[in-house]
């Protein structure tokens, strides 16, 4: 399983942007996106998907952190994408639950090669960490279609929109460290293929 790594690079006008992932990590993380509550979301992801991610992006920070994010989502999705390869093997489909103090979130994921998203965010104070909300939206969107699957983010309850967001990020981790593992014989699909 030591092939099942990527490496993507993008830039734009907006975003300047090196990523590395390795599925067959142990959570060694290292990420500077610029964006302090940024760095902390994407460490707390791989660490419980228990992947490797190098990470820096130089983005147009100084409009605001929208274009950083979105690009992050695409880098991440497509590096995924291509790590898994045919993703013959894969479990594919996974969810968790994690509770963050007064906070609680679940994720469901099925890498089906069908990308969709169902987020609500009505929980979710309108400014996290100096950043509108949508932001995180925008990278999961990104994140979901580029990797080609099928993810719910369902925030059950809670107040603090750190604690939302980091339960979520986590579960998000778990989810995918879980449906991505090698544990099937072929492709796990009635159909035989997974696009």
């Amino acid at each position: 399983m030591a092939g099942r790594k990527a490496t993507v690079e993008r830039t734009t006008n907006e975003t300047d942007i090196k990523l590395s992932l390795n599925l067959e990590g142990e959570g060694r993380v290292n990420v500077d996106t610029g964006v302090g509550f940024a760095d902390h979301m994407l460490t707390l992801f791989a660490f419980w998907a228990g992947f490797d991610l190098d990470l820096t992006c130089k983005g147009d920070l100084e409009i605001d952190s929208h274009h950083t994010l979105e690009d992050i989502g695409l880098c991440l999705g497509q590096a995924l994408s291509e790590a898994l390869g045919d993703k013959k093997g894969i479990v594919r489909v996974a969810s968790a639950k994690v509770p963050m103090d007064e906070a609680l979130a679940e994720v469901v994921i099925d890498i089906s090669g069908r990308p969709y998203i169902v987020y609500n965010d009505e929980l979710l104070p309108a400014i996290i960490a100096g950043d509108e909300k949508d932001v995180w939206r925008e990278f999961l969107k990104s994140f979901a279609f580029k990797a080609g699957m099928n993810l719910h983010v369902k925030f059950e309850y809670g107040q603090n929109g750190h604690h939302l967001l980091e339960a979520a990020f986590k579960a998000m981790g778990i989810a995918l460290g879980q449906a991505s593992r090698i544990g099937r014989k072929g492709v796990s699909s009635t159909k035989g293929s997974l696009d």
